[in-house]
């Protein structure tokens, strides 16, 4: 009853019914693009949360976002990808965990916020299609990357992309990976001591508004004209990255 009434009491502040509603449309735009949601609930995430929170909560998030994603598109999930890339990914996380609670604010805010502006705007990468030992690599590096900035869903899409697999199969492998960065995340940040608790009830709420937002963008994806939508993505997030840059 104490954590029912905890999360009533969350739905009445103001910054929490954005974050629920950020991760709403976060994971409807990544179920109806493939991408994109991450990156907009981390920048929202680092605009009202405490510093110390930022990664492990928007792990949390993620994690939850993912794995609806996957589990919808299980049948699709290309194993052989997914098992090397998460070899990879240990190492990283267990090099990460090490440094990341050394970082101060006023390094890992700006830090977020050059992430962002190239995700955005970035060029893409389009290598040949690469080896496993290449794609396991690459999972070392973003996993990394992750325990800093926490959104490397556009460098890890990019890596399956080469391996030019159709839709279905590149979104699900992709939702995967994502989904065991975002475990690993969770489990380093536990034992290197962050309290989840006080976040418990909009983390809870967070994950039920995502899994609704999950199920909508596959409804929709088919009717959504994606270079409009991109743009108006685009522009919300560079906003919010310069904001982390410059604060005002």
């Amino acid at each position: 009853m104490e954590f029912l009434a905890l999360s009533l009491q969350s739905l009445s502040n103001p910054t929490d019914i954005l974050l629920i509603a950020t991760s709403f449309i976060g994971s409807l735009i990544s179920a109806a693009l493939g991408i994109g949601g991450g990156t907009l609930m981390l920048a929202v995430i680092a605009q009202t949360l405490p510093v110390a929170a930022i990664i492990p909560v928007h792990g949390v998030v993620q994690f939850g976002s993912n794995l609806g994603r996957a589990l919808l598109l299980i049948k699709h999930v290309q194993w052989t990808l997914f098992f090397a890339f998460t070899a990879g990914a240990l190492i990283g996380a267990l090099i990460g965990g090490q440094l990341v609670v050394s970082l101060p604010a006023q390094i890992l805010k700006p830090a977020l916020g050059a992430f962002i502006l190239y995700s955005v705007w970035g060029s893409k990468l389009k290598p040949d299609q690469m080896s496993l030992k290449a794609l396991g690599f690459g999972g070392t590096i973003t996993t990394f990357l992750t325990m800093f900035v926490g959104a490397t869903g556009p460098f890890v899409l990019s890596l399956i992309r080469t391996f030019g697999l159709p839709p279905a199969e590149t979104v699900s492998t992709n939702s995967a990976c994502i989904l065991m960065q975002h475990t690993l995340k969770i489990v380093v940040f536990g034992l290197l001591g962050f309290n989840f608790y006080p976040y418990a009830s909009l983390i809870a709420a967070m994950l039920a508004a995502g899994f609704a937002g999950t199920y909508l963008g596959k409804m929709v994806l088919v009717r959504t004209a994606p270079e409009r939508f991109d743009a108006v993505l685009k522009l919300i997030l560079s906003a919010l990255a310069l904001r982390l840059l410059w604060p005002f």
